[in-house]
């Protein structure tokens, strides 16, 4: 039995099937490129697209691009303090987004210059979002140069005493664990350095610890980024560490009662503005870490810190422990050489 032949191909169609196999990136219209695609991407996104030709790279290099990225990465850029900021940086929003979304993560060394007459104030730009929802954000800026700031207690406060942030997160039960702000809580705090135009985010993103009073019911969820020395030496280490406060409101729900910043020795001890500022400058001249480990490590970082400390810590109590004994031993030493001449006279 004979099968009808198929029906001659059309030479149009193939040739138009063949211009659509073939087709690349560099067909579509540049206007398309920029308004309906670039704009759909994050920052990540858009900087690993301009690498991969040249058209890409200029249309990716459009400051209208990294100023709407940065806006609604972190709402607290849009404020006239910060954008007017952001547009001094070499290649303004889109350096501003290099430096700040990546975390801090750089050894400190003592040989490394400090430009610390020049930092006359910092800036602190704070975002907190809950289940991706925005509950807070704020500018300050915190003077430097003054004797108070040198030499008491660094501390950045957000918040003042009267001040509080309502939020829809429900307030947990007596045996609740909190789990739901580790899974839901996040963070940024972008230090700016506004002479050497600089930033970086010294938060881990999500929460490395919620603890919760067992008197009040305040909640503290902490967000730290832990700077390491790099010789390896523990008293090199130092915490930067973001405490949120969270108090409960008469509708049942939690309120935002205290935003701050400080940073930690490995003693426990809190740094004056002084050295303070020097880590931060230091910090500010250094590497970035890696975007997609950022959560993971900070809790990490901050645990092994946790674990120094009290070895640290052990270890001085056994250290004055031993003194304590060995000047008993002497007193009785010497108590009884005392007796003993008494006795001879």
């Amino acid at each position: 039995m004979a099968y009808p032949s198929p029906p001659p191909v059309s030479t149009a169609t193939t040739t138009a099937d063949d211009r659509r196999a073939t087709a690349t990136i560099s067909d579509i219209h540049s206007d398309v490129l920029e308004t309906h695609i670039l704009t759909r991407l994050n920052g990540r996104t858009l900087a690993s697209a301009a690498c991969t030709s040249t058209q890409l790279h200029t249309l990716a290099s459009q400051e209208s691009l990294w100023t709407n990225i940065c806006h609604s990465t972190w709402p607290s850029t849009a404020l006239p303090r910060v954008r007017d900021i952001i547009s001094t940086f070499p290649n303004g929003s889109r350096s501003f987004f290099s430096d700040s979304f990546p975390p801090a993560d750089t050894a400190i060394s003592g040989n490394q210059s400090s430009n610390h007459d020049n930092s006359s104030e910092l800036i602190s730009a704070v975002d907190i979002y809950y289940k991706n929802k925005l509950i807070f954000s704020k500018v300050v800026e915190t003077e430097t140069v003054s004797g108070w700031f040198i030499c008491s207690p660094f501390r950045i406060d957000l918040l003042d005493p009267k001040d509080t942030v309502a939020t829809q997160m429900p307030h947990p039960n007596t045996d609740d664990t909190c789990q739901y702000l580790e899974d839901d809580l996040t963070l940024s705090w972008i230090i700016i350095d506004p002479i050497e135009r600089r930033a970086m985010d010294l938060s881990s993103h999500r929460p490395v610890s919620v603890q919760r009073h067992w008197l009040s019911g305040e909640v503290q969820v902490w967000f730290t980024t832990v700077l390491t020395g790099e010789k390896g030496s523990a008293s090199e280490f130092v915490q930067c560490g973001i405490v949120v406060t969270c108090g409960r409101s008469t509708e049942g729900e939690m309120r935002v009662i205290e935003v701050s910043l400080q940073v930690e020795d490995m003693d426990g001890m809190h740094l004056n503005g002084r050295d303070s500022l020097v880590i931060l400058e230091r910090t500010l001249e250094g590497k970035r870490g890696k975007t997609g480990r950022r959560e993971a490590e900070g809790k990490r970082k901050f645990l092994e810190f946790q674990e120094r400390k009290t070895e640290r810590k052990e270890r001085r109590l056994r250290t004055e422990g031993a003194l304590d004994m060995m000047c008993v031993a002497f007193g009785i030493l010497g108590f009884t050489s005392l007796g003993l001449y008494i006795f001879c006279i």
